[in-house]
């Protein structure tokens, strides 16, 4: 099997972390590194996160501090999803492993740059850290086989009526990055809200009996309760491992082509417009994600889980 190279570019964040379990153990995807972004928490909180995850699980993948801070508009965070730590729930042992010296907007660069063949870029926060690699360096985007995004939606969003918090949290960012040329799949709300989490889910996951089981449990049913008081929803869609879920298995998803623009002013700040009907007379721009084999999903994360 050839393994598809990929650079992960998150904010974890509980859903993050599974999608990160998935990602550096599945033999289909050859982890390249890891960059951290502003988002679910601060980024320090968030650079911790990765950090434990990767003691915690024993995976050698190198970690990326990146940007802090939105470009434009100022920082949003979602602890009344994430908690005050950004990953509230698990317990971890003294944290030892460090992140690498470079700046992850300039990791991002040189890996691409340096690449003999293109990579897969893997988005699932704010994009931040991409559109500055962008604005930077041009010329990465020559060098990126595909961008996966968890972010948007073709209907309602999470924060405000308009948009979905990865967009929102930095909505010129995505502005960027959706007007950059690349080859987008955009994985958003109107998939991931379809992969609720019930506690059936979880108690599957910690039957595994395996670090990776007991984690996601004991991260998934804070998350839970969290998404319980905030949304009155018992079982919390898993936004971010859909990506990874993709990339492992391309029938989990429907897309459909059509252009995608973000909005940057107005009530509807963040919203991304996805123009199925061709109204604005300009070229697709991304492939959205309209369905999801919700049975196949949770198949391919027990998979994953079960190589600890």
């Amino acid at each position: 099997m050839t393994k598809r190279k990929i650079i992960l570019d998150c904010d974890p964040g509980h859903d993050d972390a599974v999608a990160i379990m998935m990602a550096a153990r599945h033999p289909a995807i050859e982890l390249l590194g890891m960059t951290i972004v502003a988002g679910n928490q601060t980024l320090q909180k968030n650079v911790r996160n990765a950090l434990n995850i990767c003691q915690h699980l024993d995976l050698d993948v190198k970690v990326y501090a990146g940007c802090d801070r939105p470009l434009v508009v100022e920082e949003r965070h979602a602890g009344d999803i994430h908690g005050q730590t950004g990953l509230d729930g698990p317990v971890f042992q003294p944290l030892i492993r460090k992140t690498e010296d470079k700046h992850a907007v300039l990791y991002i660069i040189d890996e691409l740059i340096h690449a003999d063949e293109k990579i897969t870029v893997v988005a699932i926060g704010p994009l931040t850290n991409i559109a500055m690699a962008i604005r930077l360096q041009p010329a990465i985007i020559e060098k990126i086989d595909q961008l996966v995004i968890m972010g948007g939606s073709i209907t309602d969003g999470n924060v405000t009526p308009a948009a979905e918090f990865n967009i929102y949290a930095d909505r010129e960012a995505a502005r960027i990055v959706f007007n950059s040329g690349l080859d987008i799949v955009m994985c958003g709300l109107d998939v991931t809200r379809k992969a609720a989490c019930t506690q059936q889910v979880i108690d599957s996951m910690a039957a595994l009996n395996n670090k990776a089981g007991y984690l996601f449990r004991d991260m998934l049913e804070v998350y839970n309760r969290n998404q319980n008081r905030v949304f009155g929803i018992t079982a919390g869609p898993l936004h971010d491992p859909v990506t990874i879920a993709w990339l492992i298995d391309s029938s989990v998803l429907t897309l459909k082509e059509c252009y995608v623009d973000i909005e940057t002013a107005g009530y509807s700040y963040g919203r991304t417009n996805c123009d199925f009907y061709w109204k604005a007379k300009k070229a697709n721009n991304a492939r959205v994600a309209v369905d999801i084999d919700v049975d196949r999903f949770w198949q391919i994360i027990r998979e994953c889980l079960s190589l600890y």
